[in-house]
């Protein structure tokens, strides 16, 4: 049996990493030798967790998930079955399909390993093919990036819009990017980390706000002129606001800088419930917006990843080898410590 490094929850705060069976893939499968993985919030939430609670155990039993799902790699073994793929093929993955399980998300797989299964490959539904241009770094930016442009495209947002971007972490940066490429006219990003509002301007946003610092409700006004709510009480012309950052100070933000008729999409998990002023909603008419993984977009970034490559490299702040993974989780856990953090595998 030929094993290979996996690595998943190992209790509290703590990853490990273990030898598992390698995959061996079926007619329809592909193997995918696994060249880089970023980490994601929700493998922190995991982390926290100790683990997630196994289905068949209704008192609540944490078992070990195994982590990652952020996966880009090179295809190593094919299937005979399986058309449109070629060994050699760069590829990045699509982990809501794999039939065991979302991958690195209670899944049976996960893509934080030296390999990866994907069971009935399918190009277009389950991989996407890249070209050697691009570093597997960035490509593994391939899913969140499709979870801000699944953000974006439920914000409708046009080229005559003004919005504002709560949030300078991937998600958020990676929405103000799709917003300035589909030619939105004025995209502010908002944050109380320096560094990365930094960042902001340099993939491109027109402005920034240090919320710990600064009125948000002014400076919105002052960048984006002054409209008002249903009631005729002054508020900012902002028409888009985008919660990547999922704390209540960003609703209630909103809810105060809401003029009639703006749009608020939640992308970002409320950890903790808030209280909602359904009063300063009603006169806005301000709509709440929900937006949910990426039902349509996971490679229809994939094309504009590869066009727009240097500008999205800039979102990742630490490469760290697969022998340092520990290392690699630990950043992640540090409040400020890191921004994205994608764990590589060479040679």
């Amino acid at each position: 049996m030929s094993t290979m490094k996996s690595v998943r929850t190992g209790g509290v705060d703590k990853i490990e990493v273990v030898d598992v069976e390698r995959p061996v893939p079926g007619p329809r499968d592909a193997l995918v030798r696994i060249r880089a993985c970023g980490i994601c919030g929700t493998d922190v939430t995991f982390l926290h967790m100790g683990g997630m609670p196994a289905r068949a155990h209704l008192g609540g039993e944490l078992v070990p998930v195994a982590l990652g799902h952020e996966p880009a790699g090179e295809i190593v073994e094919l299937g005979s079955d399986v058309e449109g793929l070629n060994i050699g093929d760069r590829v990045v993955v699509n982990p809501q399909d794999a039939p065991g399980g979302i991958i690195g998300c209670g899944g049976t797989y996960g893509g934080m390993s030296e390999f990866l299964l994907i069971e009935n490959a399918e190009v277009g539904r389950s991989v996407a093919v890249f070209p050697d241009s691009v570093p597997f770094d960035v490509a593994s930016l391939n899913e969140p990036m499709a979870v801000a442009r699944h953000a974006v495209n439920r914000s409708e947002a046009g080229p005559g819009d003004k919005v504002v971007v709560f949030g300078a972490g991937p998600i958020g940066l990676g929405a103000a990017i799709w917003l300035k490429l589909r030619g939105v006219e004025h995209v502010v990003v908002v944050d109380v980390i320096p560094a990365r509002l930094e960042k902001a301007l340099a993939v491109g946003a027109d402005a920034v706000v240090n919320s710990a610092e600064e009125d948000v409700t002014a400076r919105l006004t002052a960048l984006h002129g002054r409209s008002a709510n249903a009631l005729g009480q002054p508020r900012p012309g902002t028409d888009v606001f985008v919660d990547a950052a999922g704390v209540a100070a960003v609703f209630n933000t909103v809810v105060d800088s809401a003029k009639w008729g703006a749009r608020l999409v939640m992308v970002a998990v409320h950890k903790k419930g808030s209280e909602i002023d359904l009063g300063g909603m009603l006169r806005s008419e301000l709509t709440l917006i929900a937006s949910q993984g990426y039902p349509t977009e996971i490679f229809e970034v994939t094309p504009e990843l590869v066009e727009h490559q240097e500008r999205f490299a800039r979102l990742i702040s630490h490469r760290v080898p697969f022998a340092e993974a520990e290392r690699a989780f630990e950043l992640t856990l540090t409040p400020g410590a890191a921004e994205k953090v994608v764990v590589t595998l060479d040679d």
